[in-house]
């Protein structure tokens, strides 16, 4: 299987992401498990700084524009932790809808290629966002 131009290091990190999102969907579907929540952060937060890096991660999270998704995002991890789960895990999907808000669009054209339910959830994805398919990219 072709791995593109991910180096080792970049591997890891989407591995780690994807167990992120793993504990964090488990965590919700046990009704709001701490520990599970709580891991799963951990491990999206391990994985996104292998995947783009230290400085970049910090940078991201720190810009001007994002420091209300940031401060949600890590109000949130802290209700989790001291056990407000169902309520830190509001906060924190706040936050990150306002940190990740501009990839959805780009995640919608993915997403649109998938069969059958894929044309839905790019409609989805594109609502949340406010772009439109034929508006401009954030990028």
């Amino acid at each position: 299987m072709p791995t593109m131009w991910l180096s080792d290091s970049q591997k890891v990190g989407v591995a780690f992401c994807s167990g992120g999102g793993f504990f964090l969907l488990g965590g919700v579907m046990m009704f709001f498990d701490r520990a599970m929540l709580a891991m799963g952060n951990i491990l999206f937060l391990a994985g996104l700084t292998l995947i783009i890096g230290l400085q970049k991660t910090a940078l991201f999270f720190a810009r001007r524009q994002k420091l209300k998704g940031t401060a949600a995002f890590t109000v949130g991890i802290l209700l989790i932790l001291f056990r407000w789960p169902l309520i830190g895990f509001l906060v924190e999907l706040y936050g990150i809808f306002v940190l990740f808000g501009d990839f959805f669009a780009t995640i919608a054209g993915f997403v649109a290629n998938v069969p059958v339910v894929g044309p839905y959830i790019a409609v989805v994805l594109e609502k949340v966002s406010g772009i439109s398919r034929g508006g401009e990219l954030p990028v």
